[in-house]
């Protein structure tokens, strides 16, 4: 099968260091590759993968200081898929609202994996074109807005090898949170948990120039680079050497997080996770086994003792039977074919180039 997978222009595929759904991109596009399927990659010039890589901006845009306006950039890809789209039995946007007018002027099957959350102004664009095809990455993301054509949802999946197990982390002890530093994320009240157990953290993630002002007024002020340490981006290694040698990773959100790639990051390493039961959160932890789901701050404090003595295997099982990068491709091959079957039964006939699975 001819895929095309749009990614998002503003980081690279696979992100050198934070960046989720660029991450699952490249997870998702390698694996068709793998796997047989003709696939080409709309993302930054500087994206790294086996597919055929198309693109309109040299470097992500995160990463040049020359680019004022970024739309400029998505604009420009989208009429790069626009003008491509002819070549392929199936096209992926990776890349939220944006593309919606744009996949109305398009024969080929559509489809879209919504990485994102709604807001009252996107809600419109997204109610206008809900009759195109959706893949969610939670059960809890469709309950947000139920009337959108979903296929299927797919969970977002790692590769295990790339996240090493830690039976045993590392003294002395210390509480990890890794995010960005938005208020959505919370690392804020990872602070605050922290303080009020005694407990050092470590914390990493990128500061969004949106979100400067809350990290110098929030964060900074909370920094001594002892109990409280911001390690600012990490590369993989580093990311995993933080997660896997962490008595728990602190996910304290103060949203509905669609997914949460970080909880499933933790757990292959080994390590458990604490949340907020928000969004996603029930379905990826298990309560009691691979972590504690609270209520409220005040809950998290209280229970920190309890997911500390977690079995760190239990947290590893969970990804391997639930979140891997074979499950989620899995499941994003068999919506595929059934947008295509789709068509199919719409137009009479199928693509020329379009191979059944198997």
């Amino acid at each position: 099968m001819r895929i095309a997978q749009v990614s998002p222009l503003w980081e690279r595929v696979p992100p050198p260091g934070y960046g989720g759904i660029e991450l699952v991109v490249a997870h998702l596009t390698d694996e068709l590759v793998r796997r047989g399927h003709d696939v080409t990659l709309f993302a930054s010039g500087d994206s790294i993968t086996q597919a055929k890589l198309a693109s309109v901006a040299p470097v992500a845009l995160r990463l040049n200081p020359t680019v004022k306006e970024p739309p400029v950039y998505e604009m420009m890809q989208l009429g790069q898929v626009l003008a491509q789209a002819g070549q392929f039995d199936i096209i992926h946007f990776h890349t939220g609202f944006s593309a919606l007018p744009f996949a109305e002027a398009i024969k080929t099957p559509v489809v879209h994996t919504l990485h994102g959350t709604f807001t009252p102004d996107n809600r419109k664009l997204f109610q206008q074109y809900r009759h195109q095809a959706y893949i969610s990455i939670s059960q809890a993301q469709q309950k947000l807005e139920p009337d959108l054509n979903y296929v299927c949802t797919a969970y977002n999946g790692i590769d295990p090898q790339d996240y090493p197990f830690h039976p045993t982390p590392q003294d002395p002890p210390y509480l990890a949170f890794l995010g960005r530093m938005s208020p959505e994320k919370g690392p804020h009240h990872a602070i605050a948990i922290a303080q009020a157990t005694g407990w050092p953290l470590k914390m990493a993630g990128k500061i969004d120039a949106v979100d400067r002002e809350f990290f110098d007024r929030e964060i900074a002020p909370h920094l001594d680079g002892q109990q409280i340490q911001y390690l600012g981006e990490l590369s993989h290694a580093q990311k995993v050497s933080l997660l896997g040698n962490a008595r728990a990773t602190l996910f304290p959100i103060t949203w509905n997080e669609p997914f949460g790639l970080v909880m499933i990051e933790s757990l292959c390493t080994g390590t458990p996770v604490m949340a907020m039961n928000l969004g996603s959160v029930p379905e990826v932890i298990a309560q009691g086994k691979t972590g504690m789901i609270c209520q409220s701050v005040a809950e998290m404090i209280s229970a920190l003792p309890q997911v500390i003595q977690l079995n760190r295997q239990d947290c590893r099982e969970a990804v391997l039977s639930h979140f891997s990068v074979t499950q989620m491709v899995n499941r994003y091959e068999t919506a595929y074919q059934t947008i295509v079957d789709r068509s199919l039964s719409r137009n009479g006939h199928l693509p020329a180039a379009t191979v059944k699975f198997v």
